[in-house]
């Protein structure tokens, strides 16, 4: 099992440094069901947002596990950069990590440390999910560096101003854009089509095209037109709704259906 994970996270590495196009869904409910049947539709990954939620690393690791169970990638957002968030979920066996809200090289080369094994970070060495619960320790260990993902989120005009310097750290794989982030740190709240928005968004799709980095973003209704348009505009891979989205659009539905018949 701990083999055909590790082939599927280098085929995944490998299709972000060559900027393939890849789908990601995304979970914000704690229920491994939910991710479970999420890992059904064939994703190239499944991101847990424990940023936005209150999904706690014992639940993060259960849901990992369902995701890995149906041969899926799972790629896990903490909520801080704290190696105390960062390194039980790399123990609980995630595949990699989404950073959020990474601004500056300093803030890059600390998730390298927490990330990475010696030589290249200063991850620590202990027997956890991730490597079988000890059976294969030594083959964890071998292989974990040059098959792990690092995902950093972009959503600030700080992180835009630094785009190349963030980029030129071999680790980094890719960058997931943040437009609702970067537009209020523009001062338009919310206005993601605004301008300015579109201009910094262009300015990191250029530096990832640059530095042969992936580059990627949500998008919260996906459908042909919108998914198409994204990868035209130049994402490599999109995060088509998430759980929360979809139940969240359901109940749209039904309010107008029974506003109808009343």
């Amino acid at each position: 099992m701990l083999e055909e994970i590790f082939g599927k996270r280098l085929e995944f590495k490998k299709s972000l440094q060559e900027r393939k196009k890849l789908f990601g869904g995304w979970v914000s409910f704690a229920h491994p069901s939910i991710s479970e049947i999420f890992a059904l539709a064939g994703f190239d990954f499944i991101a847990i947002d424990m940023e936005h939620s209150t999904i706690s690393v014992e639940q993060a690791q259960r849901i990992i596990a369902a995701c890995q169970g149906e041969g899926t990638l799972c790629l896990p957002r903490p909520v801080s950069h704290s190696n105390d968030w960062i390194k039980p979920l790399l123990d609980s066996g995630a595949d990699g990590l989404i950073v959020q809200m990474v601004n500056t090289p300093q803030e890059v080369e600390n998730i390298i440390q927490h990330v990475k094994f010696p030589p290249i970070g200063s991850r620590s060495y202990g027997v956890n999910r991730a490597h079988n619960y000890g059976l294969n320790f030594d083959d964890y260990i071998k292989k974990w560096n040059e098959s792990s993902s690092v995902i950093i989120q972009v959503e600030s005009i700080e992180a835009v101003e630094n785009i190349e310097k963030l980029l030129e750290f071999d680790e980094v794989d890719g960058v997931m854009i943040g437009p609702y982030d970067i537009s209020g740190s523009l001062g338009v709240p919310g206005k993601t089509s605004h301008q300015l928005v579109i201009d910094a968004t262009r300015k990191v799709i250029e530096a990832c095209e640059k530095f042969g980095k992936s580059c990627g973003t949500q998008i919260e209704n996906p459908t042909d037109e919108n998914v198409k348009a994204n990868f035209d505009f130049g994402y490599t891979f999109v995060i088509l709704g998430s759980d929360l989205f979809i139940l969240s659009a359901w109940v749209k539905k039904v309010q107008d259906l029974l506003a109808s018949k009343t």
